[in-house]
């Protein structure tokens, strides 16, 4: 049975502009390849309503589980949450189990203030997604869960939520360094990854000093299969000093 499918969508100016270097697709898909979720496309908006929406409901037609970064914060560009309620056709008002989380958050003798209330309006039917570090909650509704935009918060909330989703087998990996260009071993290359179609094969140009060179990543889930494609480069290898 095939692994369960993901997408990532970044939303934020920030993003687009290069103000503001992403980590979070990183660290999205290594985590993905650990737990079996395979990651298909990385999609980058801008904080505009009717794109934010568009983009989702696009993503979560298309794939298993839909994962954002971004936009659900306190200020007036924090508008993900909204949108997510117009892509999934429900209404959005502060919630009382929210709301106590960030009473919690800021403490129990601290009045909320508008901008937190902000971050506790959630749409209609979704789940929260726990926040130890600051308290506002992410969010899942349908197959899509939205996470902040700030790398040490996405890494909590992502940890959270993984552990709820449908997951499949981990996908391995193996690499062989040849000291030959590309081009020398496509051929080979191109037939081998025919043969072994359950694996993927990639193909990265390198110099190191004097030498340039190709190493070739094989991923798959079957670490036998794996295994007999290394043997199988190995020969390659040889063939081609």
């Amino acid at each position: 049975m095939p692994n369960p499918t993901a997408a990532m969508l970044v939303i934020g100016d920030e993003i687009l502009s290069g103000r503001t270097r992403d980590a979070n697709a990183y660290h999205l898909a290594g985590r993905l390849v650990q737990v079996g979720i395979d990651l298909h496309e990385i999609r980058v908006v801008p904080d505009d309503h009717a794109v934010i929406v568009e983009a989702l409901r696009s993503l979560s037609a298309a794939f298993d589980h839909v994962f954002t970064s971004g936009g659900i914060g306190p200020t007036h560009d924090d508008i993900t949450a909204d949108a997510v309620a117009d892509a999934f056709g429900v209404g959005i008002d502060v919630r009382d189990d929210a709301r106590a989380l960030l009473q919690a958050a800021v403490g129990k003798d601290r009045t909320l203030t508008p901008e937190h209330l902000r971050m506790a309006r959630i749409p209609h039917g979704a789940d929260l997604i726990a926040n130890p570090l600051s308290g506002a909650p992410g969010i899942s509704i349908g197959n899509v869960h939205v996470m902040a935009g700030v790398p040490t918060i996405f890494v909590a909330m992502l940890d959270a939520v993984l552990p709820s989703l449908e997951a499949g087998r981990p996908v391995l990996s193996r690499e062989l360094r040849f000291e030959v260009g590309e081009g020398r071993i496509a051929a080979p290359l191109r037939r081998l990854a025919e043969e072994l179609s359950d694996l993927s094969f990639g193909s990265y140009p390198f110099r190191d000093g004097a030498v340039y060179g190709t190493n070739i990543v094989v991923r798959g889930t079957d670490d036998a299969l794996i295994d007999q494609a290394i043997e199988r480069l190995e020969a390659i290898r040889r063939s081609h000093p």
